[in-house]
């Protein structure tokens, strides 16, 4: 989840809602030049019952009543269905149709199906699984690539607002998208009135009031490009009301031309998008996080499965570590042994060889118990092979021990 959250949670931004800044300058700039330059010099022209204060009072109305209706959008749950924490295990079956014989067994492969249908208004539709949230995502849910989370009746992610526009926040969303429309043609309306105003007291030309009032030209044409884009944007949604479709919808319907089982007549779905109560978010942010156990995902079940698979039947980790740790100890004696047989040789001992017979007694006698003491063995538990290593300081010091001795019996032999 990458969404930010203000005041303990109580709202709740897009990560990219530092654009959210950009919008507001683009409201507010243009509303307070409009103000200072125009309408503070209509008080005069509308003088019966101060008439002129009231295009200065629905300005600043207006613009505080679309502000608001872009805090309601972007500041709240857009409709985030809440994550699981494993795959859902009444969904995995093992289909022992296909299975695989090792060592005479059979094991059945893990199934877990990426679709399933349910039904909408009498008709079947398929909805998928989020690996993301670990569920079967909702008829109208979508997963949100910005946000990662997937959001209920998910329309688009809006880089205006700086939130995924969904379920809960949609409403609120084409009423901004509308009411910033009528803003614009107010202000675009009244900088026409103030052109106006100076050609009937100067008795001009357009071109004089304009040169008069830069500020009126610049709003004009200010709000004429704005009303392209919130404009037609106000257009576009009241057609996807009336027919019941998300943006998403709209063109993943066109391009794959299915037919839209939402869609209840153009009245009731007015009624459904504004006259429904909206619901209660899914989510507590507000709350303690839990810290669940981890239960095995599906990539680790049969990942689990395809060892067991491969690895036939392989003897316990520790039974193997002892036996490799036994073979270097044998490994070091026996080399032992040829040393102290190469120096008894060169002393030019008078007394009776040793036989192997004997030096195997020797140091049976003397190094038995450290083969099995636990001291004498350093693990590795960290690494994969997780084998046993010997101290080198301790087979050294076995050797020397070994050496003396075989050195004292040769000079009592020569004595």
């Amino acid at each position: 989840m990458r969404q930010k959250f203000i005041l303990g949670g109580r709202l709740i931004f897009g990560p990219d809602a530092k654009s959210l800044l950009v919008t507001l300058l683009l409201i507010t700039v243009p509303v307070i030049i409009f103000c200072v330059f125009v309408a503070r010099h209509l008080w005069h022209a509308f003088s019966p019952y101060n008439a002129g204060y009231a295009i200065l009072a629905v300005a600043i109305v207006f613009t505080i009543y679309v502000l608001i209706l872009l805090f309601l959008t972007s500041a709240r749950d857009p409709g985030i269905i809440p994550r699981n924490s494993h795959p859902p295990e009444e969904e995995f079956r093992y289909d022992s149709s296909v299975s695989a014989e090792v060592g005479g067994r059979q094991t059945p492969s893990l199934q877990f199906p990426r679709t399933k249908e349910v039904m909408v208004n009498g008709v079947h539709v398929r909805v998928k699984y989020c690996d993301t949230c670990m569920l079967y995502r909702p008829p109208r849910c979508s997963h949100c690539s910005i946000c990662n989370n997937c959001v209920e009746r998910f329309d688009h992610h809006c880089p205006w607002v700086g939130q995924c526009i969904g379920l809960r926040n949609y409403r609120y969303f084409f009423m901004f998208v509308s009411s910033a429309t009528l803003l614009c043609i107010y202000v675009f309306s009244m900088s026409a009135l103030y052109i106006k105003v100076l050609m009937d007291d100067h008795q001009g030309t357009v071109w004089k009031a304009m040169k008069e009032s830069p500020p009126s030209v610049i709003l004009m044409a200010y709000c004429f490009i704005s009303l392209w884009f919130v404009g037609g944007l106000t257009g576009f949604h009241l057609y996807l009301i009336s027919t019941n479709q998300t943006t998403y919808e709209n063109f993943r319907f066109r391009a794959d031309n299915r037919i839209n089982v939402y869609n209840l007549g153009c009245p009731s779905n007015f009624l459904e998008v504004f006259c429904t109560k909206i619901k209660p978010s899914k989510n507590n942010f507000r709350a303690f996080v839990r810290e669940e156990v981890s239960r095995p995902t599906l990539q680790s079940i049969q990942g689990a499965e395809a060892e067991d698979i491969g690895g036939g039947d392989p003897r316990p980790k520790v039974e193997d570590d002892l036996e490799i740790g036994e073979d270097l100890l044998k490994i070091s004696q026996r080399r032992n042994i040829e040393e102290i047989d190469e120096d008894i040789r060169s002393r030019g001992s008078n007394g009776p060889a040793h036989t192997a017979l004997e030096v195997d007694a020797i140091l049976d006698s003397d190094h038995r118990a450290p083969t099995i003491r636990s001291e004498t063995r350093h693990s590795s538990w960290g690494r994969r092979s997780g084998s046993w290593e010997i101290a080198t300081d301790d087979v050294l010091s076995n050797s020397k021990v070994m050496e003396s001795r075989s050195y004292m019996t040769g000079k009592e032999g020569r004595q």
